[in-house]
């Protein structure tokens, strides 16, 4: 199992490109099931998360080809309509698939999905939303068993903005006779490039990015080319990065307004935080201020998943800082690592108290989920010694040769 071997203490400065984002690219994948056509995505990095989805389209009987960067994907021969517990334990996002399925084949046997051990991360919503529109949904033996039938309702109102659950039903939607109105529907930019990729390849959806989406049905999808939009979440991490190691950095594609809550909490910290023609640029101070609190929520809010990063930006912070975690009940799994390295953290339930010190020292550390790890990474690079952060291909799910794009800013990692 790999390793990152980290010897703390450099500056990060320079500029560094950052990838599509891998939670607009798992819901693509998932919806050209629904595609009678090839599909071109560009500039696809290959995360690990992003490969196992590709496992599973291939399972059901799609065409999945590397054309460099690229990868050409065409489902329109997919004849198989069962996702195995092999499969989907390895990714969350296997769940995606279910209304797709549902939509282009008319059944569906789908395994309970994997993913970090960061909550429980109820499918309630999904799958309550598929039962209004007319299908027939049973839970048995570790898997979820659907049926298309006729239309039930045409309106949903979901009881929690869930992105998940928003992109799956406008995915099946897309397929099915008639109009659907999703109601409280999350609002992340990664539904709103989902949205964009269907409506290439045909598909009538409007309001993405609102909390009302309008879907028409179409008989048919065709192929298309398509680029998701830059992530986010590598962004915010590479923003936390700068902020903690004294940085100078250019992200380049990052698109400011979608990282909007972070920035607001690095000026607090006394970054500067500038929006550049194609991206963004962090110059970080010799001394930074505690950012006060912060409380996850959905986009436009703090997002879960800067949640950890942020835990270290406040171990090295003059002063006290709060975290109230309001997504995910087990998002602070990471903070006894945290504690190995000298920071000083309570948490109980949801709400992680961190008293700012301006030295970390090096451990041996795990990590304990993707953006968990990410924290631990970015305590490394600003830590006194040597770190040693294990169980990386968690990390690897999410983020692309993330060492070798520390080490262009001038961080000292390596993978061994």
């Amino acid at each position: 199992m790999d390793k990152f071997f980290i010897n703390g203490g450099n500056c990060l400065k320079g500029e560094i490109k950052i990838d599509c984002a891998k939670n607009s690219l798992l819901p693509i994948l998932a919806g050209c099931i629904l595609v009678n056509g090839q599909v071109l995505l560009k500039n696809v990095p290959k995360y690990k998360d992003v490969c196992a989805m590709c496992d599973i389209l291939l399972n059901l009987g799609g065409f999945v080809k590397w054309q460099g960067d690229d990868l050409l994907v065409d489902c329109s021969q997919i004849d198989k309509s069962e996702i195995s517990n092999e499969l989907a334990s390895v990714v969350r996002s296997s769940i995606f698939t279910l209304g797709p399925i549902l939509s282009r084949l008319g059944c569906a046997k789908v395994a309970y999905p994997g993913g970090c051990d960061i909550g429980l991360r109820p499918i309630d919503i999904h799958l309550n939303g598929l039962k209004e529109l007319g299908c027939k949904i049973v839970e048995k033996n570790g898997y979820i068993y659907g049926q298309k039938l006729k239309r039930n309702k045409s309106e949903i109102m979901l009881k929690f903005p869930s992105v998940g659950a928003t992109e799956n039903l406008l995915m099946f939607a897309s397929l099915f006779e008639g109009r659907t109105v999703i109601y409280n529907a999350a609002k992340e930019p990664e539904i709103v490039d989902l949205a964009c990729f269907l409506n290439k390849c045909g598909a009538k959806i409007d309001g993405a990015g609102s909390d009302i989406i309008l879907v028409e049905g179409v008989k048919n999808l065709h192929g298309c080319e398509h680029q998701a939009i830059p992530d986010r979440i590598e962004a915010g991490t590479f923003l936390i990065a700068g902020a903690v190691c004294n940085g100078d950095i250019y992200l380049k594609n990052a698109i400011y307004e979608h990282n909007s809550a972070l920035i607001d909490k690095l000026e607090v910290c006394g970054c500067k935080v500038l929006k550049e023609k194609k991206g963004i640029r962090i110059i970080a101070p010799s001394v930074l201020e505690s950012f006060g609190d912060i409380e996850t929520a959905v986009y436009p809010g703090f997002p879960t998943d800067l949640q950890p990063q942020m835990a270290t930006l406040g171990c090295v912070c003059n002063g006290c800082s709060l975290i109230f975690e309001n997504v995910f009940e087990s998002r602070f799994n990471y903070v006894g690592q945290l504690l190995k390295m000298g920071a000083d953290i309570k948490f109980k339930s949801s709400i992680c108290i961190i008293r700012g010190k301006r030295k970390l020292y090096g451990a041996d550390v795990w990590a304990t989920d993707l953006r968990g790890g990410a924290a631990l990474v970015l305590a490394g690079l600003f830590s006194e010694g040597y770190t040693t952060v294990d169980n990386i291909g968690l990390i690897d799910r999410g983020y692309f040769k993330l060492e070798e794009k520390l080490v262009a800013l001038g961080g000292d990692i390596k993978r061994i």
